[in-house]
């Protein structure tokens, strides 16, 4: 079979040219809109978050059977027009729980207690920290957009800092009742929450979910940690909003230097652990599609989930 793999690091390429050797292999490491020039026939192909696969794509594509996106999130792939070809889609669920959450409460400790600011004058030789008092999470209350992987491990985490938990999501979870999570509306997890974690995948229904008239909601000194997708929040909040934001993600870069933003380069997944994770889940879609066998992570239902607002 040939296969193409877009966005590929090296060790990506160690990895699936060793478990794939018997097919004809082709490896890019720009996105499949700068490297796909013109009509290849692939019958299967293997992206990241910033291959936008599109109608343009996929006419110089004629061969294609299978798109997989090696990333849990997929609105990079227009998923309606596949299944109007036949063709299947699969993405990389469940493997970023640990590293996403652990990143988001990187990002929250950040702004509580000022460890950036500090350590960026220490190493200025400036050893002054009257004015960076900071607050503790124990006895806080967190609330948790989203209780699938990721959202699953902020919970752990909150309760491991002595927080109170409050969550909103598509469905109730086992871990609610473990523990012990206020599970509500989600105007009720925006009214009552110190800290807001928004742990959801970008659908047509949490597109623009935190509007101005959420935004509201929020108490004046609420923090929110973005690590899922920036267009969950209207993209006009992130220039009008006073409450300290920790993003992974943003509508646009231009808003990073604003005193209330804290702002990383959409690397929250970044470990050595998830990569690992990411590569096996893909290995096994791939060889599932390869066999004629049921894809494990397929796409085909997943991208008409959405979510109830209640």
């Amino acid at each position: 079979m040939k296969i193409a793999f877009f966005e590929i690091k090296p060790e990506e390429k160690e990895f699936f040219q060793r478990h794939l050797s018997e097919h004809e292999l082709h490896f890019f490491d720009g996105t499949i809109n700068e490297a796909l020039k013109e009509e290849a026939d692939y019958e299967a192909v293997s992206v990241f978050v910033h291959s936008w696969i599109d109608e343009s794509v996929l006419q110089k594509l004629p061969k294609l059977r299978y798109i997989q996106t090696r990333s849990t999130g997929y609105d990079h792939i227009a998923c309606d027009l596949l299944y109007k070809r036949g063709i299947v889609a699969s993405n990389v669920a469940g493997y970023g729980g640990p590293a996403v959450a652990e990143f988001a409460f990187s990002l929250l400790l950040n702004a509580t207690r000022h460890t950036h600011t500090a350590i960026h004058r220490a190493k200025e030789g400036i050893f002054a920290y009257e004015d960076l008092k900071g607050i503790e999470l124990f006895g806080k209350t967190l609330g948790i957009l989203g209780l699938g992987t990721i959202g699953s491990q902020m919970a752990r985490i909150g309760k491991g800092f002595g927080m109170n938990l409050m969550a909103w999501s598509r469905s109730k979870r086992p871990i609610v009742d473990e523990l012990g999570i206020d599970f509500t509306s989600l105007d009720s997890v925006l009214r009552g929450s110190d800290v807001v974690m928004i742990a959801l995948p970008l659908t047509p229904s949490t597109r623009g979910l935190i509007d101005e008239e959420r935004a509201k909601l929020l108490k004046k000194d609420t923090i929110v940690v973005n690590v899922a997708r920036a267009e969950i929040i209207v993209a006009s909040l992130y220039a009008d909003l006073t409450n300290p934001l920790c993003l992974d993600v943003i509508d646009d870069l231009r808003h990073v230097a604003r005193p209330n933003i804290l702002y990383t380069p959409h690397m929250a997944y970044y470990t050595k652990e998830a990569l690992q994770r990411i590569m096996e889940i893909s290995l096994e879609n791939m060889v599932a599609f390869i066999e004629g066998k049921p894809l494990p992570n397929c796409l085909k239902s997943g991208c008409q989930k959405n979510y109830n607002i209640s």
